[in-house]
C-alpha cells in the first residue's frame, strides 16, 4: 500500500491506495474510443467498459447522486442510478440483484449509508459485479444489522434527530418508519451544503423502515469482490470510526476526507474520483482520463 494524494474538492484528511491502479475511462454517449491496436482489433471488445450503479441509501434518493452522475458521464461512463425502495434489506436487495441481472457486462457497484448493506448482499454470487465502492455506508457481514453496526461506536446523533411515523402493512397491520426531522436535516445529514439545498432534500427525503435498519444481512459480497471505501469524517450518522473498522474489515481501498453523511452532495469530486479508481480495476483496456 501506498500513500497517494487524491483530487477532490474539499481538503483530504487521508488516502490509502494500491500502487499500480489501472486507468480506465468509459463512454455512454458516441464518445471517440481508442485508436485500433497494431492488429486492427479494438481493445475495448475484448475488455468491455463496466456500467457503474449507484445505490442512494436512506432519507435521500437517486437525485443524491446528481453530482457524481454528472461528472461521470461527462468522462463518458455508463451510469445507473435506480430508486431504492427502503422497505427491507432483503426485500431491497431483491429488487436491486433484479436490476444487476438486467445488465449486460461487468458492473461497478457502489452504495451510500443503507444502501452499502444493500450492496453487499445483492452482489452475493454475481460474477459481473467486478468492485463494490461503499460511500459512508454499512459493509456488514453476514448476521449483522446496519443499527448494529452504528451502535458499535459511539458518535452518531441520529436516534436525536429522527422521528417515527407508522404506515399501512398488508393485512390490516401497521409498520414503523423513520424519518430525519426536518429542522435538524441540516446539521445531521447534509452538513456543508447551502441551506436551501438542506431544505429540499429534506423535504423529499424517503423514509426507511426500522425494520430494514434491524435486518442481519445474509451475504457478504466484499469478501470475495474487491472494495473501496470512502470515510465521511465529519458524519453524524454514522460514526467515522464504525467506518474505519468496516473498511479496514473488509480490506477495501480507503480514502478519508472532511465530509458530512451526505459526502456525494458535498464532495462529488471526491466521491467521483474513488468511483474511477474502482472503475479502472476492472479491465485491461486503458484510456486517458
Amino acid at each position: 500500500m501506498r500513500i497517494v494524494s487524491s483530487d477532490i474538492s474539499r481538503p483530504t484528511v487521508t488516502a490509502s491506495l494500491p500502487a499500480g491502479v489501472a486507468t480506465l475511462g468509459t463512454s455512454r454517449l458516441a464518445a471517440a474510443g481508442p485508436q485500433p491496436t497494431a492488429a486492427g482489433t479494438d481493445p475495448q471488445q475484448h475488455h468491455p467498459r463496466p456500467t457503474t450503479v449507484l445505490i442512494h441509501g436512506a432519507f435521500a434518493d437517486a437525485s443524491s447522486w446528481q453530482g457524481v452522475v454528472e461528472l461521470l458521464q461527462a468522462q463518458g461512463h455508463q451510469i445507473l442510478a435506480p430508486a431504492l425502495p427502503l422497505r427491507g434489506l432483503a426485500s431491497d436487495a431483491a429488487y436491486i440483484r433484479s436490476v444487476l441481472q438486467s445488465i449486460t457486462g461487468p458492473i461497478v457497484l457502489v452504495g451510500h449509508s443503507y444502501g452499502g448493506s444493500v450492496i453487499t448482499q445483492a452482489a452475493g454470487g454475481l460474477s459481473d459485479v467486478k468492485a463494490l465502492v461503499y460511500i459512508a455506508a454499512f459493509v456488514p457481514d453476514i448476521g449483522e444489522s446496519a443499527l448494529a453496526l452504528t451502535g458499535k461506536f459511539p458518535g452518531s446523533t441520529l436516534p436525536q434527530a429522527t422521528s417515527t411515523q407508522t404506515y399501512p402493512l398488508p393485512g390490516g397491520e401497521q409498520g414503523e418508519e423513520l424519518v430525519i426531522k426536518q429542522d435538524l436535516f441540516h446539521d445531521q445529514f447534509a452538513a456543508g451544503v447551502p441551506a436551501q439545498t438542506a431544505r429540499v432534500m429534506a423535504a423529499g427525503q424517503r423514509p426507511i423502515t426500522l425494520s430494514a435498519l434491524q435486518e442481519p444481512a445474509q451475504e457478504a459480497a466484499w469478501k470475495t469482490i474487491p472494495s473501496w471505501y470512502l470515510v465521511a469524517t465529519e458524519d453524524r450518522n454514522i460514526p467515522p470510526a464504525a467506518q474505519q473498522w468496516m473498511a479496514q474489515r473488509a480490506g477495501a481501498h480507503t480514502v478519508s476526507i472532511r465530509a458530512p453523511h451526505a459526502a456525494a452532495v458535498t464532495d462529488p469530486g471526491a466521491v467521483t474520483d474513488l468511483i474511477r479508481r474502482a472503475i479502472r480495476s476492472t479491465t485491461e483496456w486503458h484510456a486517458p482520463l
